[in-house]
């Protein structure tokens, strides 16, 4: 099919718009991920010889980077199904007609306006170990926990998490659910299927998508839980708080390059994988929805 002038002028305008993002992406993005692979096969950043796989060798002997790794690991395989779960489960029950719905979706949603400062206070006065909740156990005769630097922490720190993220995830599942094709719902309904049938034969079917992108939400979430934590413990926390962006964070005011970049590849993918498999499990939900 030959060019008219018109369609070489829109695909001449089309480039130029577009150019400026291009250009943007590469200098950002496409060459800083370079500079990382380079840095992550070399020995030094400056005139360094080409070393293979042993920065990524010594990175996975690293005692800190294996505990960070743990750590992180933990909070995600934790923190995400919960979110996830807990979130599903309250867009469920918001659903139907209780008392004081709206107010307790007010109420999941406040934590969305505190800015991240004033949640890392609050966090303080609750669980310091001359906090509210220390004051509370002394009173009763109990000793005092000091939840920062104790097996505790973990469990304070996923509270958070849960916290201020289940009323987002909320909204996204009551969306989700209201997309549902009523008419099937009521056909269920009409043949006697209890509301958990309908939801494991019907809604949960078409809450695929919704799924699969409140969970991808919920893992950024969980990977960025790292500005609370450092707020509240500092670079060097207690050992079961030690995550991956502490690790990196460290590494870099060592100016250990080489580490730190073989880490950043190793992490991407990690959460290329993830997110992978988390897509491809949607397709296969995709595929149950057709066939309803």
């Amino acid at each position: 099919m030959k060019k008219t002038p018109t369609s070489r002028r829109l695909r001449r305008n089309t480039m130029l718009f577009v150019t400026p993002s291009l250009l943007g992406v590469a200098v950002f993005f496409v060459v800083p991920f370079v500079v990382v692979i380079r840095y992550a096969v070399t020995t030094r950043p400056v005139n360094g010889e080409f070393a293979g796989l042993e920065n990524f060798r010594a990175l996975l002997h690293n005692y800190a980077f294996q505990l960070a790794a743990k750590n992180t690991a933990i909070l995600c395989l934790t923190a995400v199904p919960l979110a996830v779960g807990l979130s599903l489960g309250l867009a469920l029950l918001l659903e139907r007609e209780i008392p004081l719905r709206s107010h307790l979706r007010t109420a999941f949603l406040s934590p969305l306006m505190v800015p991240v400062a004033s949640v890392v206070l609050l966090w303080q006065v609750l669980f310091h170990q001359n906090g509210v909740i220390n004051a509370f156990l002394t009173g009763w005769g109990l000793d005092p926990v000091d939840f920062f630097h104790s097996d505790w922490s973990r469990g304070m720190v996923l509270l958070l998490y849960l916290w201020k993220n289940l009323g987002y995830n909320m909204v996204l599942f009551t969306a989700g659910l209201a997309a549902v094709p009523k008419d099937l719902l009521d056909m269920a309904e009409l043949e006697g299927a209890s509301s958990l049938r309908k939801f494991f034969s019907i809604q949960l079917h078409y809450l695929g998508p919704t799924i699969l992108f409140v969970t991808v939400l919920s893992f950024i979430s969980a990977m960025k839980i790292f500005r609370e934590v450092y707020l509240l413990t500092g670079a060097y926390p207690y050992e079961s708080l030690y995550l991956l962006q502490h690790f990196m964070n460290n590494t870099f005011a060592s100016m250990d390059y080489q580490k730190l970049c073989a880490a950043a590849i190793l992490l991407a993918l990690a959460v290329s994988v993830i997110i992978a498999v988390l897509f491809r499990v949607e397709r296969r939900l995709g595929k149950d929805v057709e066939n309803l």
